[in-house]
């Protein structure tokens, strides 16, 4: 067996509360995972980042955003990290609760390195009502060579909008886009009711969009991954559910072990293969201690799954549902 051969692993990679996973190979060859804020040992972290070289191994490094925006100084709602590498600096997209209590806002920080400490730009990058404004996903298509930024929740579509050569504003005059509209119906299952957590891939010719839907957390947690596809990173898009007629676009869904599993990103290994990190609730230990003493709040671990993509679509390997047994892992 060779150095570099694939290690099997068993989920959860991460036996923390760590929601919201993206995860970003850095110049420096580790690997970071970055996540949604939380309390950790009765302390409140920010912006959540764990470091590994093979993406079985995490090590939690602790706070990346360690002052909070002057606009969301006493906030405790950072939700939904998105860190990318971009002309040799790290841009950190999230979302957060203004002080003004208003509707969630999309915020932009920056680090000289990946794990922080990331400095945010001193005002919201973009705000709105309620929650649609959440869950930023920044991409760099190489067709146009455009910088983009998917978001989008709240009971509303999944959008994208160009970025500045900045990445610190939207280019002026353009508007956004609308993706993936929510499906409004009675059944309390339907995973279309609400979408977000939006991650971009483009394979074979393929942009194929991941996002998740439902409720992502409490008691009545119902949550999963669905897809879309296009020929051109701003659409239109074709849903899975579109495609195939069935009436659903989900490509990953509970299991007995593992409730709600959601809000991913895609990391590629040395051998080419896609996988997908996301968040799901353990039903040995569904909750914890969480920030504000909010006592039974959903407790989300972060797993690891391979994607393999048939017939023009990805699934999600073994079965379409979490990894419960010891599998074969990335190659590294």
């Amino acid at each position: 067996m060779s150095e570099n051969a694939p290690a099997f692993y068993t989920n959860p990679i991460l036996n923390e509360d760590f929601p919201d996973p993206t995860i970003l190979r850095a110049s420096d060859g580790f690997y970071y995972a970055y996540g949604t804020q939380t309390k950790y040992r009765g302390a409140i972290i920010n912006l959540q980042v764990a470091r590994s070289a093979d993406l079985i191994h995490w090590e939690l490094l602790g706070e990346g955003l360690p002052e909070k925006p002057k606009w969301a100084a006493t906030s405790q709602r950072f939700w939904a990290p998105d860190v990318s590498e971009y002309q040799s600096r790290y841009y950190l997209y999230y979302s957060a609760q203004p002080d003004s209590n208003a509707g969630l806002c999309l915020g932009v920080a920056t680090a000289d390195s990946p794990a922080g400490p990331f400095v945010d730009m001193g005002e919201p990058f973009h705000c709105g009502e309620g929650f649609l404004n959440i869950d930023p996903m920044a991409f760099d298509d190489p067709a146009t060579g455009k910088r983009l930024l998917y978001w989008g929740s709240g009971f509303g579509p999944l959008r994208v909008r160009e970025l500045a050569p900045d990445g610190l504003s939207f280019v002026p005059g353009t508007e956004e886009i609308e993706l993936v509209q929510t499906i409004q119906e009675d059944d309390p299952n339907n995973y279309d009711r609400l979408i977000e957590g939006s991650w971009v891939v483009l394979r074979n010719g393929w942009y194929y969009l991941f996002y998740s839907g439902n409720n992502c957390c409490g008691d009545d947690a119902h949550y999963g991954v669905m897809v879309a596809r296009s020929r051109a990173a701003t659409g239109p898009f074709e849903t899975l559910a579109q495609a195939n007629g069935k009436g659903h676009s989900i490509i990953l869904e509970a299991n007995e072990k593992w409730r709600a599993p959601g809000h991913n990103s895609i990391i590629t290994d040395a051998a080419g293969q896609d996988w997908i990190a996301y968040h799901a609730i353990d039903t040995a230990q569904p909750t914890f201690d969480a920030i504000n003493d909010e006592q039974g709040y959903s407790r989300r671990v972060m797993l690891l799954d391979r994607v393999v993509y048939e017939n023009g679509w990805p699934r999600i390997a073994p079965n379409g549902t979490p990894s419960t047994e010891a599998v074969e892992g990335p190659v590294v």
